[in-house]
């Protein structure tokens, strides 16, 4: 009998991801990792503020996807699940895509609500950066939604999806990114924050965490950074200490220099140059409001929560 592979595609607003494992025959083994890829899809770009995924990021969604099929047969899977989130979710034109996906690449695509992607995320983070006992915050930075988790290695405490996105907040407070960003534009995005997260607020309160946990691309870019290059993703350990120290350093960095100089930073990539700098003010506003000093980036998210759930 051939082994039993499963492909897991997670389409978020910024990147498609797919992961291919094969699983063990007698269940007892950890499932072998085949393939783990990822594209630049930018699902959200010109249209996500607006309701609406435009043109030519449909076209790179089904192109994306196309490939992803390729690798799909080639690696002869048995089992494919994909999941969309939050372009795909508040978008008019979303369920028009999921259509032409299955249409033209056989591809049946589950639309998650946000309390759903949290829990994912949750399960995947699980996989790579051990908890324990106590409580951290878990955050998710995407390119459509934030997800916030307050959690312990078996317990959910509290979890939150918001749609404040890296897309999302470049949109609407960095919309011409090819400067520095301006000091007045930091500041209303802090202020934004400030009240868009009321409810992450009171949830610290109540359950106040001893560590922050990252998940997401900003994370990984950030954790690259602080190696001074960009590591392919095959190659990103499951967990990385990211020290409050380089973090700092960064964030200094991307709000002082311009986008050509952003693009240039050892450890970025050029895709995510300029929402770095929107989604780090995120990052370093929940920094100051929690006090929290140690940092833990994990490489794994959604779709790892996804085959963690399936096992």
């Amino acid at each position: 009998m051939p082994h039993r592979r499963l492909a897991l595609i997670d389409m978020g607003t910024n990147t498609f991801h797919l992961l291919i494992v094969e699983l063990p025959d007698d269940g007892q083994a950890a499932p072998r990792p085949l393939l783990r890829t990822k594209v630049g899809v930018r699902l959200g770009e010109g249209g996500i503020s607006a309701g609406r995924i435009a043109e030519p990021a449909y076209e790179r969604a089904l192109h994306a996807l196309l490939g992803f099929r390729e690798e799909i047969e080639l690696h002869q899977v048995t089992d494919v699940r994909a999941t969309a989130t939050s372009a795909m979710r508040v978008t008019e034109n979303g369920p028009e895509l999921v259509k032409d996906i299955f249409e033209q690449t056989g591809i049946r695509v589950e639309v998650i609500g946000g309390d759903r992607e949290a829990e994912l995320i949750c399960a995947g983070v699980r996989q790579a950066v051990p908890l324990g006992p106590e409580r951290h915050l878990i955050m998710d930075i995407g390119g459509g939604s934030v997800e916030f988790i307050i959690a312990n290695d078996t317990t959910i405490f509290w979890k939150r999806s918001f749609e404040i996105g890296a897309q999302r907040l470049l949109d609407r407070f960095f919309p011409e990114p090819s400067g520095i960003m301006p000091a007045e534009a930091i500041v209303a995005e802090q202020h934004y924050l400030a009240e868009v997260l009321a409810q992450l607020t009171a949830a610290l309160a109540e359950y106040p965490p001893v560590s922050l946990v990252g998940a997401s691309g900003s994370f990984d870019s950030l954790a690259d950074m602080q190696l001074g290059q960009l590591r392919p993703e095959a190659e990103l350990p499951p967990s990385t200490e990211l020290a409050l120290s380089s973090f700092r350093h960064s964030y200094q960095q991307l709000l002082s220099l311009n986008h050509e100089q952003r693009q240039a930073l050892p450890g970025i990539l050029p895709m995510r140059a300029d929402m770095l700098v929107v989604a780090a003010i995120l990052i370093d506003y929940v920094l100051n409001l929690t006090g929290l000093t140690r940092i833990r980036t994990s490489a794994y998210a959604l779709k790892e929560g996804l085959l963690a759930e399936m096992l």
